[in-house]
């Protein structure tokens, strides 16, 4: 049964969501020589986990939270950390594109109901991501901006301050449960939409409707 809400805005996570993520096959270029390929997949959930540990305290740059999660997980896995390794995996975010299904999925919407992005991001990187979604959108906000990573609320509030609009009359959608649904949930939106990516498992409680990519995501407008 198709869940129709017809919100005020829906707001976008982007990196994993909109934007295909490549840390983890930067990660394996560094890497998998000397934990051995059989071991990235293992090695990546730890970079993962740190990355999400960095983002928990005080607001810091976002060349910080990769430099130092990929330094703590080279500690845990007792090999040596560059930090190179970490600047070029920073440097080449703002080159990183949309998933195919985004920019169409997109256009259907973008000019009938307001597009936001909130994202773990730096200002000076996330605008030429923005530029290859292929849709307008009503506004860009970023951890810098707010001074918080999601999940943090903090970084929730801010984007509703700026917009003047709460939770209540607004869509949600993610493919993270832990950076952006289960915020989302405690928050109140008036639809929450987890885009099943495959890099996080399903979780009911902390979703209105699952999608398998944002080609579908028009319908769940009435679109």
């Amino acid at each position: 049964m198709t869940h129709i809400f017809t919100p005020k805005f829906i707001s976008f996570d982007c990196y994993g969501t909109l934007i295909k993520f490549h840390m983890a096959d930067m990660a394996r270029d560094f890497y998998a020589d000397t934990v051995g390929e059989a071991n990235m997949a293992a090695f990546n959930k730890d970079f993962s986990a740190y990355r999400f540990d960095e983002v928990l305290g005080a607001w810091k740059p976002y060349r910080q939270i990769i430099g130092n999660a990929l330094a703590r997980t080279a500690k845990k896995w007792g090999v040596a950390y560059d930090e190179a390794y970490g600047e070029a995996i920073y440097n080449a975010v703002p080159t990183w594109g949309p998933h195919p299904d985004v920019p169409a999925g997109l256009a259907k919407i973008g000019d009938k109901i307001p597009l936001v992005i909130l994202s773990n991001a730096m200002n000076c990187q996330i605008h030429d991501n923005v530029a290859k979604l292929g849709a307008p959108f009503h506004a860009v906000y970023t951890a810098e901006s707010a001074q918080a990573y999601k999940p943090r609320m903090q970084a929730f509030e801010y984007m509703f301050d700026q917009l003047g609009w709460g939770p209540e009359v607004g869509m949600h959608v993610s493919s993270s449960f832990r950076y952006d649904q289960n915020t989302a949930t405690d928050l109140r939106f008036g639809t929450r939409v987890f885009v099943g990516r495959g890099h996080e498992p399903s979780n009911a409680n902390y979703r209105d409707v699952e999608i398998p990519h944002i080609g579908c995501l028009p319908a769940l407008v009435g679109l």
